[in-house]
C-alpha cells in the first residue's frame, strides 16, 4: 500500500471551548499521555499534514512538533479555535511557513453562543489580522453548518472575501471522535439554499480554485439533502488520523474508534502495510455514512479531476439549475 498523502494529527483532546456540535472538551487527554515530538517524528513524509484537536495551541511543545514535521511535508495547516492569540502568534513567528484555519460559527453573537465562549469572535478577528500582519499567507476560517447558523454562511463568506483569507465549510456530524450521536439537521432546505448561493458565487469568481471549491460545496449540499457521496471515500488509503496516544486511525468519522496500530509499538510503515490495515480497509469499503469533509474529499477530487472539471464546466456554462439534486426529507441515518 502506498503511503498516505494526507495525515491529520490529533495533537490533544484538551479544549478550552464548549462547542454545541462537539463534546471533546468533556473527554480531555492528559498532557503526560500525549505523543511527544520525538514520537510524532516517526511519521513518514506526506503531501499534507493537518494538526487538530481539541485545541492544538494548548500544547506547550507545539513549536517543537512543527520543527520535527517541517521536513516531512510540503504543507501543514493547524485547525484552531483562534482564542489563544498570543500563543498562536508566538508559534507563527517561529514557523511562518504554516497554515492556520480558525473555526467560526457565525457573526459575534451566534459564534460566541455556539462555541460556548464569550469574546471568541473578537479573538478570531484579532488572531487573523495579526497573522496577516506578520506575513502568513495560508490563513482563513471555516464554518460547521447546522440548523442554528445557516443564515451566517454567506455573511461569513463575504467577510472572508473582504479580509482576503480562505473560507472553508463543513456540516455537523456524529462520531466517536466528537463524542456525539445527536447532531442532526432537521431543516436541510435553509442550509441547502445558503450553500447553493455560495456555489453560484464561487462559480462566478475569476479564480479557478474557487470553481473547484464550488464543487466541494455542491457535494456538501448533496450530502445534507441525503444524497449519496459524489466521489468514493478513500480514508485508510489516501488519508488517515493519528490520535494523541499514538493510535493510527483510518478515519475519525466512524461511530466507534477503529485502530490500525500504534506508532509507539510499531513503525508507521509496518502498521500501514499490516494484515490488520488491509482488513479494516475492506470493512470500510462498504461504509454508507457518506461523510463529506475536506480531509477525505480533497484527495478524491484530485483522483477524479476529469469528472470534477466536467462538473465545473457544465455548471459555469449551463448554471446549477439542471444539476440540483432532488429534494427529500432527510433522516439522521441518511445524513449522519
Amino acid at each position: 500500500m502506498k503511503r498516505p498523502k494526507f495525515i491529520s494529527i490529533i495533537t490533544t483532546y484538551r479544549c478550552n471551548f464548549r462547542c454545541h456540535m462537539c463534546n471533546i472538551w468533556q473527554h480531555p487527554s492528559a498532557a503526560q499521555d500525549e505523543l511527544t515530538p520525538a514520537e510524532i517524528a516517526r511519521l513518514p513524509e506526506v503531501d499534507t499534514i493537518n494538526l487538530t484537536g481539541g485545541e492544538p495551541f494548548l500544547r506547550q511543545d507545539l513549536a517543537e512538533i512543527l520543527t520535527v514535521l517541517r521536513p516531512k511535508t510540503r504543507r501543514l495547516v493547524i485547525s484552531t479555535n483562534g482564542y489563544l492569540t498570543n500563543q498562536i502568534l508566538d508559534v507563527a513567528e517561529k514557523h511562518p511557513w504554516i497554515g492556520v484555519r480558525i473555526s467560526v460559527e457565525g457573526l459575534p453573537a451566534v459564534n460566541d453562543l455556539l462555541r460556548g465562549v464569550n469574546g471568541a469572535f473578537e479573538n478570531t478577528i484579532t488572531t487573523l489580522t495579526e497573522l496577516a500582519h506578520r506575513g502568513l499567507r495560508d490563513i482563513g476560517f471555516g464554518i460547521t453548518l447546522s440548523d442554528r447558523n445557516a443564515a451566517s454562511l454567506m455573511p461569513l463568506y463575504h467577510l472572508a472575501k473582504m479580509l482576503r483569507v480562505e473560507f472553508a465549510t463543513a456540516a455537523v456530524h456524529n462520531s466517536f471522535y466528537f463524542h456525539k450521536a445527536d447532531n442532526t439537521i432537521k431543516g436541510p432546505q435553509e442550509i441547502s439554499a445558503a450553500l447553493l448561493r455560495l456555489v453560484e458565487e464561487l462559480l462566478a469568481s475569476r479564480r479557478p480554485k474557487d470553481w473547484f471549491r464550488a464543487y466541494f460545496n455542491w457535494g456538501l449540499l448533496h450530502h445534507i439533502r441525503g444524497g449519496e457521496r459524489l466521489l468514493p471515500c478513500k480514508m485508510g488509503m489516501h488519508a488517515c488520523f493519528l490520535d494523541p496516544f499514538g493510535d493510527v486511525l483510518p478515519c475519525n468519522g466512524t461511530p466507534e474508534k477503529i485502530t490500525l496500530g500504534n506508532i509507539r509499538e510499531q513503525s508507521f510503515e509496518a502498521i500501514w502495510n499490516s494484515r490488520r490495515a488491509d482488513e479494516v480497509r475492506k470493512s470500510l469499503a462498504g461504509c454508507e455514512r457518506g461523510c463529506w469533509m475536506m480531509g477525505s474529499v480533497a484527495g478524491a477530487m484530485k483522483d477524479s479531476l476529469p469528472k470534477v472539471a466536467k462538473w465545473v464546466l457544465t455548471a459555469k456554462c449551463r448554471g446549477t439549475g439542471s444539476l440540483i439534486p432532488p429534494s427529500h426529507s432527510v433522516t439522521p441515518e441518511e445524513s449522519f
